[in-house]
């Protein structure tokens, strides 16, 4: 009787993964049977980031194989594949720093094994910013000469690690991305806290852009997932380099009031800001405001929510939408979760479509 009490009183912070976070792992490159497995495995969240880095340990092995064996695609995607898993042990769990930035660094290091090899390959860039670097990885599409880019903005919890499968929507549409680690986020965290004005390392990232010969400068798209939702716009409104605006479940203004949110959540924001205690970062939380300044936002716009997302609100969409300047299309997603990641084929490709017709058009 004992056993089986034990058995049932699963961590509720794992309850919350299996509830709410199957959608996201599975879309954005984690085998179904390894979410399932991990999970059910698990009973403490604080043995989630060694779980997780257990099974990346497989996938990474599997491409040391078939690199090892002359099929250095086959790699790419094990690595790939490798690095998602090692990201998402990491990506909430702030209770260990130092095991989550073995993790992080674990994650980074597959993904840079992949690069070279993926179709079409990448590459990893440094950034300057603030005296210190910013972290992107930059993959071109075949056979475009000075091909559009779209930079894409991480959230609270995601890093350029996750992103394979909107780059690759992107990259069959002629349109080159670079994914990048803000302050604050993935390589960023270490250096930097979030910044809520994030009109200044994407001026940075911009900035960067400027420096190659490969991209055309006149046709730089933004996009943002979860916070990065947020922070897309944001950019939006000070940066005039940008010319089209992706916004996936981004919050238009942030309470200070943390009252419930996911505690895993919470808890992250505030390690990520580098605030002492929830007061810190509630201030911090004030700033991530679009209220009298989305109105900047004058280059086209594509808003994405789903009405049944439990962190960012519907609402909050339809306000951003009200104040922008520039053409905008909402797309309110029925049934759809945060980021809508459990509907995720009613909006990807859309977006993707949608930012090569901005772009080109240009």
């Amino acid at each position: 009787m004992t056993q089986t009490t034990n058995e049932q009183a699963k961590d509720p912070r794992i309850e919350s993964a299996i509830s709410h976070w199957a959608p996201r792992f599975v879309a954005n490159g984690v085998p179904m049977t390894d979410f399932l497995e991990v999970t059910a495995s698990l009973q403490h969240w604080d043995n989630w980031c060694q779980a997780w880095s257990q099974r990346a340990a497989i996938h990474e092995g599997l491409g040391h194989e078939a690199f090892n064996d002359g099929f250095e695609y086959s790699a790419s995607q094990h690595w790939t594949r490798a690095a998602v898993c090692y990201h998402f042990g990491k990506f909430l769990f702030v209770n260990d720093l130092e095991q989550m930035r073995q993790a992080n660094m674990k994650a980074v290091e597959c993904r840079n094994l992949a690069l070279p090899h993926l179709k079409p390959p990448g590459e990893r860039v440094a950034i300057p910013y603030q005296g210190k670097f910013l972290y992107g990885n930059l993959r071109k599409p075949l056979g475009v000469s000075n091909p559009p880019v779209v930079v894409m903005c991480m959230g609270l919890d995601s890093a350029k690690e996750e992103m394979d499968d909107y780059e690759n929507r992107f990259l069959v549409r002629g349109l080159a991305t670079l994914a990048f680690d803000g302050p604050g986020q993935g390589e960023g965290e270490y250096d930097f806290p979030l910044c809520p004005e994030f009109e200044e390392p994407v001026g940075a990232v911009c900035d960067y852009l400027e420096t190659r010969s490969d991209i055309d400068l006149n046709r730089i798209g933004i996009w943002g997932v979860s916070l990065g939702g947020h922070l897309a716009p944001r950019a939006a409104c000070f940066e005039k380099r940008i010319k089209a605006c992706v916004a996936l479940s981004g919050a238009y203004q942030r309470s200070a009031n943390f009252e419930g949110r996911p505690v895993i959540n919470v808890e992250a924001f505030r390690v990520r800001t580098k605030s002492a205690n929830l007061e810190e970062a509630g201030k911090v939380a004030l700033r991530m405001s679009l209220k009298g300044i989305a109105k900047n936002i004058t280059c086209p716009i594509y808003i994405v929510a789903g009405d049944k997302d439990r962190l960012t609100p519907v609402e909050q969409a339809k306000l951003l939408a009200e104040e922008v300047s520039g053409p905008c299309v909402l797309s309110i997603i029925p049934g759809g979760n945060h980021v809508v990641n459990n509907l995720w084929y009613r909006y990807r490709d859309q977006t993707a479509d949608w930012m090569s017709r901005q772009l080109y058009a240009i």
